[in-house]
C-alpha cells in the first residue's frame, strides 16, 4: 500500500533476491521515463523504496503521482 506522508508517496516493495529487485527497478524505470516523471528511490539486496512527489508543483503529491504510483503496483 502507497502512504502519503510528508507531500510523498512511499511504498517498501520486497522480492525473492536482488536480480528480482533490480529487474522491477528496471521496468519501473521503463514506465516512469515513457510517462516523464521520475521516482526518487532506493535499492538494498531484495528492498526497493520508492518515494513520489510532484518537483515542479513544489514538491507535493499530484495526480501525476497517483498516476505513476498505480502503474508501479500493476508491475509487480
Amino acid at each position: 500500500m502507497w502512504q502519503e506522508k510528508d507531500n510523498k508517496l512511499y511504498r517498501a516493495f520486497a522480492f525473492k533476491d536482488f536480480s528480482d529487485a533490480f529487474s522491477f527497478m528496471c521496468r519501473v524505470a521503463l514506465l516512469a521515463e515513457k510517462s516523464n516523471h521520475h521516482p526518487t528511490w532506493t535499492n538494498t539486496w531484495n528492498k526497493v523504496e520508492i518515494w513520489l512527489s510532484t518537483h515542479d508543483a513544489g514538491d507535493i503529491v499530484t495526480d501525476k503521482d497517483r498516476k505513476l504510483a498505480t502503474g508501479i503496483d500493476a508491475l509487480v
